[in-house]
């Protein structure tokens, strides 16, 4: 069976950090690039962050940009998402999503293209405490 599973949400205060994973499983995410995506509350989900299959490049949001980062361990199948400096207005459901396309070698998809992704975690709440 094909999935990814997100770990490693929770609750933390303003200014914390996490650190998400989204491990992959029945399949290799070496050719896959990843994209993190979250919903708020009452809210649409929005891109956040996305890394090419190869890992050479990273797509930011600009709400996070600085604060955030992807990253990809080939060896461990996972792809990370390191949350710094977390603000009370990035609480939300985080989902990682993988694209298979060589387009995605070496960059990734848009923020906004959710339509390139193949699949889709379960999704990991994080909330962020005033």
């Amino acid at each position: 069976q094909l999935q990814l599973v997100e770990s490693g949400g929770g609750l933390v205060h303003s200014g914390g950090s996490l650190r998400l994973s989204c491990a992959a499983s029945g399949f290799s995410l070496e050719h896959y690039a990843v994209g993190w995506f979250r919903q708020a509350p009452g809210k649409e989900r929005e891109g956040v962050s996305s890394i090419s299959a190869f890992g050479g490049v990273t797509n930011y949001a600009d709400s996070v940009q600085g604060r955030f980062t992807v990253s990809k361990d080939r060896a461990k199948n996972t792809v990370y998402l390191q949350m710094n400096s977390l603000k009370p207005e990035d609480t939300a459901v985080y989902y990682c999503a993988a694209a298979l396309d060589s387009l995605w070698y070496h960059r990734p998809p848009s923020l906004t293209s959710e339509v390139e992704y193949d699949y889709w975690g379960q999704g990991t709440r994080v909330t962020v405490s005033s």
